[in-house]
């Protein structure tokens, strides 16, 4: 290899431009940026957001970049990490989920306030975005099998492709480009307990975090800070110190050909993304049969063995914050049963303590499926088998949930979900505004913008 990934990534990052991109590219950033514009309304009132908000807010500085919905500008790198934690927030964002699971659009702020910082256009942000979207998806094939087999957390990732996005707005060379790289990739390594076990506020915070240092590490290139170039393939770097078995070809193959954002899916149910074909079928058999909650004996979800190791351990049972609930297939599934729908507000501290949710949790049972395994990830199957008092039986199997590209979210799909995330926040008429200012903001600066979302 005469030169260095990072070097390899560099260029085709710095020489991409937004005549490369085609309109079909161009329209799904529109409308991933539209979903996860929807999410920060979901995010603005969370206990997580507002602290961290109000840190920096007491901390001050250089007011450069707008945070999501609340308006008020704080540092840069300050406010990536408020508007990607309210991306985050309700695991309501997009996911990508090969050989590692990711959230590209846990990134897309490293864009936005760096877009701000310079006055930037939306022309470039656009073009940003496609660049997270391609490494992020990328790097999720490139270990196999990937880092959260290995028992770290896909932030370990994302610390690799936040500086590329940042750096790009920034108009950093291939050099420097470089440089960034190896600065975000040699201190962001994060072990996979935030989403091990019972869960805590970090769960949706360390990818964030990871991406607020990608655009300090931008900041640190550009004034000439030098980082590791072989941060990758060097000696005790990325692919010496977590293992063997990596996909070059899957992280740097045909670049430019097809874009990855274009493979991405969204969320129709505001939890961890293994959960999202069992609760689809759940509801089905509960909602086809109009089975209801008091009339359930059990309930056998037959799933990948990863998804049993995360989804149903010990504290999934007895979820006592919505961190833990909403990686706690056992009590997504309940609340489906019980409410026959799953929203943002299934996690409420009175949804909870929902006596009718902690009767049917009890009768939820988890099966891993070698078959299945061997399935994934090209297909992420389910079969559930509801079993009533009465000794009626009802199974239904999927292989991909609503919002995988082969099944995806129509725009009416994705109005009904912005509109119920900020409902609270804006009227009706400030929401068809919104939806019609992102559909077209090509021709904006990302301060317009920006400003265009306060509430």
């Amino acid at each position: 290899m005469d030169k260095s990934i990072a070097r390899q990534i560099s260029e085709f990052a710095v020489n991409l431009k937004y005549e490369d991109l085609p309109e079909s590219v161009i329209h799904e950033v529109k409308r991933y940026l539209y979903d996860s514009v929807g999410c920060t309304y979901g995010g603005y009132h969370t206990k997580d957001v507002n602290i961290i908000r109000d840190i920096y807010t007491e901390m001050g500085g250089a007011e450069e970049a707008t945070i999501f919905g609340f308006g008020g500008k704080m540092p840069a790198v300050n406010a990536t990490l408020v508007n990607s934690l309210m991306i985050r927030a309700l695991d309501f964002n997009d996911i990508y989920w090969k050989e590692d699971p990711s959230h590209p659009s846990d990134i897309i702020p490293a864009a936005l306030c760096t877009a701000e910082k310079i006055d930037s256009t939306m022309k470039d942000v656009i073009v940003a975005i496609v660049l997270a979207y391609e490494f992020e998806q990328r790097i999720c094939e490139f270990a196999v099998p990937g880092v959260r087999e290995r028992k770290w957390h896909h932030a370990t990732l994302t610390q690799f492709v936040s500086p590329i996005v940042a750096g790009k707005i920034l108009g950093l060379t291939v050099d420097q480009m470089v440089n960034a790289i190896g600065i975000n990739g040699s201190h962001n390594h994060t072990i996979g307990c935030p989403t091990a076990g019972k869960l805590t506020m970090m769960k949706n915070t360390v990818d964030p975090m990871s991406v607020q240092s990608g655009v300090f590490a931008a900041l640190m290139a550009q004034k000439g800070f030098s980082g590791t170039e072989a941060v990758f393939e060097g000696k005790e770097g990325l692919m010496d110190v977590f293992g063997p078995d990596w996909d070059l070809g899957k992280l740097l193959g045909g670049l430019g050909e097809n874009f990855k954002i274009l493979e991405c899916s969204m969320k129709a149910f505001p939890t961890e993304a293994l959960t999202h074909t069992h609760l689809s079928c759940t509801l089905k058999a509960v909602i086809e049969n109009d089975i209801a909650y008091d009339e359930i004996d059990e309930v056998v979800i037959t799933t990948i063995a990863r998804a049993c190791d995360i989804l149903f351990d010990a504290h999934k049972y007895e979820p006592d914050s919505r961190e833990t609930a909403d990686h706690s297939l056992p009590y997504c599934i309940a609340v489906a049963i019980v409410d026959r729908q799953v929203t943002t507000n299934s996690f409420s501290d009175e949804k909870l303590n929902d006596p009718r949710v902690r009767e049917v949790i009890k009768k939820i049972k988890g099966e891993a499926s070698v078959e299945f395994e061997e399935m994934f990830p090209a297909k992420q199957p389910s079969k559930v088998v509801v079993k009533t008092k009465d000794g009626r039986e009802f199974t239904e199997y999927l292989e991909y949930p609503k919002g995988d590209p082969r099944e995806p979210m129509t725009m009416d799909d994705l109005v009904a979900k912005f509109n119920a995330l900020s409902s609270e926040l804006l009227t009706a008429e400030r929401q068809a505004e919104i939806k019609e200012m992102i559909f077209n903001c090509e021709n904006m600066t990302a301060r317009d913008f920006m400003s265009a979302l306060v509430v």
